[in-house]
């Protein structure tokens, strides 16, 4: 018993070790950066929106809702960034599965198949969301935070 439980512990210890040190995790300064980006390019194409930047716990790290932005844009892009990190892929329908390939799980609840989120990733690894919302069309949602992902797409590597 004890020793399965050294084996268990030391299996853990190695897993933390050798991820933590290629982790990179979502600060307060880039979720910022991100935000910003996001929100800058919606209010250039004229759209009033919120964006959310989680962390790799789903925790908000920067929320902006832009003058005019409807109270509704923000609870939407929680659960946009939450379909994104449970998914761990860019929020929305999901495609077709290729022949033989199970359907995709049913939609959670708290989570909206809507577009406008997109993981935040560090290498392979999810570090968390930036989720937009309140364009006119979740597809121009997701071009604002796909801006704000190439805008610190340098700081990601």
């Amino acid at each position: 018993m004890k020793f399965t439980r050294f084996v268990v512990l030391a299996a853990a210890a190695a897993a933390f070790s050798s991820t933590a040190s290629a982790q990179k995790a979502v600060t307060l300064d880039l979720a910022q950066t991100m935000a910003q980006e996001a929100m800058a390019t919606c209010r250039t194409n004229g759209f009033k929106v919120t964006v959310l930047v989680v962390d790799a716990l789903n925790m908000p790290k920067a929320l902006l809702r832009d003058d005019g932005a409807t109270a509704s844009t923000t609870e939407m892009a929680k659960m946009k960034a939450t379909a994104t990190m449970l998914y761990n892929r860019p929020s929305g329908p999901p495609q077709q599965p290729p022949p033989g390939v199970a359907a995709p799980p049913a939609v959670i609840a708290g989570t909206v198949n809507a577009m406008g989120a997109v993981p935040i990733k560090s290498g392979d690894t999810t570090i968390g969301a930036i989720a937009v919302s309140g364009a006119p069309g979740g597809d121009k949602d997701a071009v604002c935070a796909n801006a704000a992902l190439a805008k610190v797409a340098d700081k990601l590597k």
